[in-house]
């Protein structure tokens, strides 16, 4: 049974309906419905409180309804026997499940503003195909079922409910173009819909760069002019892989708030240095979104003078990650002195102090002509020492430091080939290899050429970290956490580079490649969100300890909406598949739906999809 409003004489009223099932009237198929109690007018029971009508149908599921007379329906709804008819060569006696996972996914759709940005899009450019359902095949194909273009335009029909018209065939290339040109549109509709929706925490803006590689023998060309200068770079290029890859790679800017929702991103050529990146990624995507002030945070490799510059010349702040093993000696004596922590010799102590920073920035003269000038500022760096931090250190050096050990040992005994940890080489004082046996000739002269200085620095070293930041009133210990939550974006890139297979890139062109990762930054938004939505109903204990991590994982919960579906069986009735399952009640469970053993209507799947709130 279920509460339906209807209008008489223009007057809304309520009432109960139950529903029995469909019945053909000539060409048309329609709901047989029931009325089990005329509750009367809207106005005599509306509280003036918005979302009445949602409330009351939640109550009366809950058991607890808001209106008296319909206490007597509560529970009391009979178990009905329900006949339906198969018939041998009936199309429906072979099963064909849809899947059910849109009636979650297009109200957070919708929730971003994508809905109403693509039909506008659509409207004003004159496109004749279904471009939001374009987009929404190929955003819920990224979580569901990752595949090619074509392939995710073959799922249409894999769903409940087709997400598009006939008139997508073909026209995926197309709405690429549209959504890569659309970009930044995209970008600023979700971030203001999940301000206003979730509230976004943007105070501290988390950085980070990955890769991702194409299966292709040769990089992109760049476009040369008439006089051979470069007029634009290729994207796919040969450049330092984080995955080890010899392939052509593209470079991707992320950037997350402190809650783990992406917030924006940029992509430059793969032979693009991770510090090359952050400016203009700010300069295009966070930096137009009037924020307001915010925190930078990012890793040591954006350590670098037009970065920290850009950041406080735009009243923002950072949080830097800075090598202390590449700074002066003087520093690293004051960071290995323990003298100034807080905490003298307990597993975690930190200290700080503020210097004067001089950066050379590169400017022109009234001429034109290129002038090196001078900027000041004060920065404070933290130095902190974890004892976590330490034994993975030596963990992960253990091979290379018992090795040394070893030599010292017994050098005579030694002979080391090409093969062993190139770590040694840097604490060597010249080439140790015979470049024609690929072998150290004496094993004593292998360990007269060991730096011990360097080695011992190496190893006192170990556990130690630095920071620099704009934040001279930050306590240290915030400054810590703070950068300590750029672990979350880690979780962004394994999400996207593992759930969502956004690599390897099948795609060709400039324009598609960035509408592919756009498609891909959509659907790990979409996960984030569903994910904190299922946290929250968790409560903080899911998260243990780490209040960042998400109530289910990415991939369980992808699975978990990918197996929902629903059989139609005759007489329009709907069976619900795999509902049972932890993960999936979770989810459900967050979005309040409630699967009852029962067959549903049409009617039903559509009041169950209404009361889906996305934030």
């Amino acid at each position: 049974m279920t509460i339906e409003l209807f209008k008489n004489n223009g007057i809304p009223y309520l009432r109960l309906v139950e529903s029995r099932g469909t019945e053909r009237r000539g060409a048309k198929v329609v709901q047989r419905r029931k009325t089990v109690l005329c509750i009367g007018p809207l106005s005599r029971h509306d509280d003036g409180r918005p979302d009445y009508l949602l409330r009351l149908r939640q109550s009366f599921r809950d058991g607890k309804p808001l209106i008296k007379s319909l206490e007597p329906f509560v529970g009391a709804e009979p178990r009905k026997e329900v006949q339906v008819p198969f018939r041998d060569g009936d199309e429906k006696c072979l099963g064909e499940p849809k899947r059910m996972a849109a009636a979650i996914l297009d109200p957070v759709f919708a929730a971003l503003g994508l809905d109403e940005l693509f039909a506008s899009v659509k409207f004003a450019s004159k496109i004749r195909y279904d471009l939001a359902g374009i987009v929404r095949l190929l955003v819920y194909g990224r979580l569901l079922d990752p595949a090619s273009k074509r392939s995710t335009m073959g799922q249409n029909g894999e769903w409940h409910r087709p997400l598009a018209d006939e008139s997508y065939q073909g026209c995926v290339y197309d709405a690429l173009d549209v959504i890569c040109a659309n970009s930044a549109r995209i970008v600023r509709r979700m971030d203001t819909c999940i301000r206003r929706g979730a509230g976004r925490d943007a105070k501290v803006v988390f950085y980070d760069v990955t890769n991702f590689y194409f299966e292709i023998p040769w990089p992109d060309g760049d476009v040369l002019d008439a006089e051979g200068r470069v007029v634009a770079k290729g994207l796919r290029k040969l450049g330092v892989s984080k995955e080890n890859r010899r392939q052509p790679i593209v470079q991707l800017g992320l950037f997350m708030d402190d809650d783990g929702i992406p917030i924006s991103f940029g992509v430059f050529p793969g032979n693009t240095l991770d510090h090359h990146t952050l400016k203009p990624a700010m300069e295009k995507t966070v930096d137009t979104l009037a924020a307001g002030r915010y925190i930078l945070v990012a890793d040591r490799g954006m350590y670098s003078g037009p970065n920290v510059l850009h950041a406080v010349d735009a009243g923002n702040g950072y949080i830097v990650a800075k090598s202390l093993r590449k700074s002066t000696k003087a520093d690293v004596a004051w960071a290995t002195d323990p003298k100034g922590y807080d905490c003298p010799g307990a597993d975690f102590r930190c200290k700080s102090k503020v210097v004067p920073r001089t950066v050379k920035v590169l400017t022109r003269d009234e001429d034109g002509k290129d002038v090196v000038a001078e900027r000041k500022l004060k920065e404070k760096i933290v130095v902190y020492w974890s004892r976590a931090f330490y034994e993975r250190e030596r963990h992960e050096h253990e091979s290379f430091l018992s090795f040394v050990e070893k030599l010292k040992a017994n050098p005579a005994g030694f002979r080391v080939a090409a093969a062993q940890p190139k770590d040694l080489r840097k604490f060597l004082k010249k080439e140790y290899l015979n470049k024609k046996t690929g072998e150290v000739l004496d094993g004593k002269e292998l360990l007269a050429m060991i730096d011990d200085e360097k080695l011992e620095e190496f190893t006192c070293l170990m556990g130690y970290y630095q920071i620099a930041t704009s934040e001279l009133d930050m306590p240290d210990r915030e400054v810590v956490e703070k950068y300590h939550g750029l672990t979350q974006i880690e979780d962004q890139f394994r999400e996207m580079k593992g759930t969502l297979e956004a690599r390897p890139m099948y795609v060709r062109t400039r324009d598609h490649i960035r509408a592919h990762l756009m498609v891909c930054f959509i659907a790990l938004t979409m996960l984030r969100l569903m994910q904190r939505k299922t946290k929250a109903s968790l409560g903080a204990e899911s998260g243990g300890d780490l209040d960042w991590t998400y109530g289910i994982p990415g991939a369980r919960l992808v699975k978990a909406l990918a197996d929902w579906q629903v059989d139609e069986l005759p007489k329009g009735y709907l069976r619900m598949l795999n509902v049972t399952g932890d993960d999936i009640k979770t989810v459900l469970g967050a979005y309040g739906i409630k699967i009852q053993p029962r067959l549903y209507t049409k009617g039903d799947i559509r009041e169950l999809k209404s009361t889906v709130k996305a934030f």
